[in-house]
């Protein structure tokens, strides 16, 4: 994937990148049948109470309903062609079952338009196949990993982004996952093979706050910036420091460094190294 840059016509223009969308067909519109209406909630819950703040507005758009389980299994699937989505920061690829079936995947990394994939326990080692993770040799690079047999992929699904596969031992995988933790994975679990496509998506530069209210993110303002009434860290004369024990949150809880994972987590038996372990 290349980054387009822009002449300088405007100061918002002078930093704005796009991506070039390199091997994306631009001019094909969704599968019908892949496409659900996708209603926006601006951050609000069931009470139409504000739980995430900072959203709303935005373009409109569809959701394209992805297959993380890939559960069409021992049956060759011809790639239609590559897609953007804009519900997530990867590409997508459609895929022609030998059936007829359409469905759509994350497209990795030397995954092209004509290419063959399959999810089989005999599938061969190439970029958009799907295996077991016990029949995936120690090194790979994966994603579109499993947490529960047949539950579907929930690691590793963001551009650019590939785990590997360390070691497998009594039943389990031992992967490293790209934020550095290490984890134990059931063997059983399924995983593709290769790196998510779209690596200069990390690349791309905003470049104008209007572009951010297109993905329907609102302008955050500082604590700093507002009363005590509204902010533990507001008021003062001047630009005044918090006045009180480290940086808050807007309902005076701490903000930075503060622990909030559950004390008994079932899942942490399973994480051999944490990500921000020295």
């Amino acid at each position: 994937m290349s980054v387009k840059t822009y002449k300088p016509t405007t100061p918002s223009r002078r930093h704005m990148t796009v991506s070039g969308f390199d091997g994306v067909d631009k001019k094909a519109k969704p599968e019908r049948s892949l496409v659900e209406i996708l209603k926006k909630s601006a951050g609000r819950n069931s009470y139409g109470r504000i739980t995430v703040r900072h959203r709303g507005g935005g373009n409109k758009r569809k959701y394209r309903i992805i297959d993380f389980k890939r559960n069409k299994t021992d049956m060759f699937a011809n790639v239609l062609r590559i897609e953007y989505d804009p519900n997530r920061s990867a590409n997508i690829a459609l895929l022609e079952y030998e059936d007829g079936e359409r469905r759509y995947i994350i497209a990795p990394i030397g995954l092209n338009t004509g290419d063959k994939v399959i999810s089989s326990v005999h599938a061969d080692i190439k970029p958009g196949n799907t295996l077991p993770l016990s029949e995936i040799p120690v090194g790979t690079f994966i994603h579109n990993i499993e947490l529960y047999p047949g539950k579907g992929a929930q690691l590793v699904r963001a551009a650019g982004v590939a785990a590997q596969l360390m070691a497998k031992e009594n039943g389990m995988a031992q992967v490293r996952l790209p934020s550095g933790e290490y984890r134990y994975i059931r063997l059983e679990c399924k995983a593709s093979i290769g790196q998510v496509g779209n690596i200069d998506h990390a690349n791309v530069s905003i470049g104008k706050a209007g572009r951010k209210r297109h993905m329907g993110i609102r302008p955050t303002v500082r604590g700093s910036a507002m009363n005590p009434v509204d902010h533990p860290h507001g008021g003062g004369e001047g630009k005044s420091p918090i006045g009180r024990p480290g940086p808050l949150t807007p309902w005076g809880k701490p903000a930075l460094g503060y622990k909030t994972r559950k004390a008994k987590n079932r899942s942490d038996r399973f994480i051999v190294k944490r990500r921000n372990q020295k």
